[in-house]
């Protein structure tokens, strides 16, 4: 009798933990049921363990758990079943269940199409929104990861260490700030491309590179590369119906020139139109927090940290972070001291959950925490974010307690930081730099240990 097989693959939107959390799972479970399974991981490194044509044509089931695009269009005419990364791992036995049941749906080109009644998938309409963010999301960490460190370490040479016309100029530090900046420069374009290559697949990918670029000359920032992104994806989705009926020799001129040039000139338009609205929303904001720049340290340190962990890295953390970088120029070294701390402080608070609650995360999730000590020092806060997707209801507001805390307690010890970036790196320019670490790490035992009894709770919960 020929063995039942199974193919999966994997993929979270940093490609460090889940993808490889839910690998493991699924591999487990088919063991457990005695079937054979192959999964492929869509991780930080690449596609790893690929899938042949020849195993996904001799497939009897197909197991999607990923929240970014992992190529689905493969599996056309497979049986699919496609959820979240995270049910992946939490449920990796019920799926292989389903797998061996017959449940999921068939796939054919970009429609999902049922074949039975029982069939059930995850995969709806808002799923699909959070992967094709997270797509963009996963391809955009290491710019930000590299752009920011380097950036972080010029600082080492002098805060004014890049300017020539300064006596701390440094030349070496010039050009890691150059590099850096470059780096950090290409988060938006990066962003919005792979959102509408995840949408549209390789069509959608230049396109949503130049409605990135446009959104960030255009001063739109973060958020304007997420529009800019699902804005390219679906004009060229709309692009490929419009132009179905033309003939099949013509594919070629479709992909090489008319996806890209209209898909370019319609984005590209409705992005320049767009810009000076969203740049005056995001100036309101930057407005707003400049308006608590003198007020009490509680509410100051409040706001500021609720907005930087409220998103990690998204509109409403850019927001704080471009106010206290305007508020640097003009020489308020104070309010950057507190956005600072409170975008070092999500990824350290993972660090201590895992330390002081280690038994109940698993080894992906130890190694991710222990990684996030080293990206908060640098004042790198997406590393946070696989833990609060993983449950942001009780994730997100935790990581705000700990970042408000960590921000009140820097403005109360009047810390100054004359640096827009770099984390402890910097410290040798920080004023009052060891109340700021002793700041930092309160926030981050505080959210710590409460991350840590909200997962022992989780743990413990799915054991009884």
């Amino acid at each position: 009798m020929t063995k039942y097989q199974i193919i999966a693959a994997t993929g979270c939107p940093t490609g460090i933990a889940h993808t490889y959390m839910a690998q493991e799972a699924l591999e487990q479970a088919a063991k457990n049921h005695g079937v054979s399974i192959k999964v492929e991981t869509h991780g930080q490194v690449g596609i790893e363990n690929t899938l042949t044509n020849k195993e996904i044509a001799d497939a009897d089931a197909v197991i999607i758990a990923a929240d970014k695009d992992v190529q689905a269009e493969r599996f056309a005419g497979k049986r699919v079943i496609e959820v979240s990364v995270s049910k992946g791992i939490k449920d990796a036995d019920q799926l292989i269940k389903d797998a061996l049941a017959g449940e999921g749906s068939i796939r054919k080109g970009e429609n999902v199409k049922a074949a039975t009644g029982n069939e059930k998938t995850s995969s709806g309409i808002g799923h699909n929104i959070y992967k094709n963010l997270m797509n963009g999301v996963s391809h955009m960490l290491p710019f930000v990861v590299s752009g920011g460190v380097l950036v972080a370490i010029s600082f080492l040479f002098g805060i004014y260490s890049a300017d020539p016309s300064s006596d701390q100029y440094n030349e070496f530090a010039a050009q890691l700030m150059n590099v850096g900046g470059l780096a950090m420069g290409m988060m938006v374009p990066i962003l919005s491309a792979f959102i509408a290559e995840g949408i549209a697949k390789r069509p959608g990918l230049v396109v949503g590179f130049v409605g990135g670029l446009v959104a960030s000359n255009g001063g739109t920032g973060f958020l304007g590369g997420i529009i800019s992104g699902f804005l390219a994806g679906y004009i060229v989705l709309g692009l490929m119906k419009l132009f179905s009926s033309l003939p099949k020799s013509l594919d070629g001129l479709k992909a090489i020139f008319l996806y890209p040039v209209l898909g370019v000139f319609i984005t590209g338009i409705i992005m320049t139109l767009v810009s000076e609205p969203m740049s005056a929303v995001n100036q309101a904001m930057m407005d707003f927090l400049s308006g608590f720049q003198d007020s009490n340290p509680l509410i100051l340190g409040i706001i500021v940290g609720c907005m930087s962990a409220f998103d990690m890295g998204g509109p409403v953390n850019k927001a704080a972070y471009v106010t206290g970088t305007a508020l640097l120029a003009e020489g308020n070294t104070t309010f950057m001291a507190g956005v600072s701390a409170a975008c070092i402080a999500p990824p350290l608070i993972t660090g201590v959950a895992v330390i002081l609650f280690r038994k109940y995360f698993d080894s992906s999730d130890r190694n991710a925490g222990l990684v996030n000590i080293i990206l908060g020092s640098t004042h790198i806060t997406e590393g946070a974010i696989p833990f609060a997707a993983k449950d942001p209801l009780r994730v997100l507001p935790t990581m705000m307690l700990g970042s408000s805390i960590a921000a009140v307690l820097t403005y109360m010890f009047k810390v100054q930081v004359p640096a827009p970036h770099g984390g402890f790196l910097v410290l040798p320019v920080v004023t009052h730099g060891l109340l700021w670490v002793v700041a930092i790490l309160i926030g981050s035992i505080v959210g710590g240990v409460i991350l840590g009894m909200i997962q022992k709770r989780r743990v413990e919960k799915a054991a009884a």
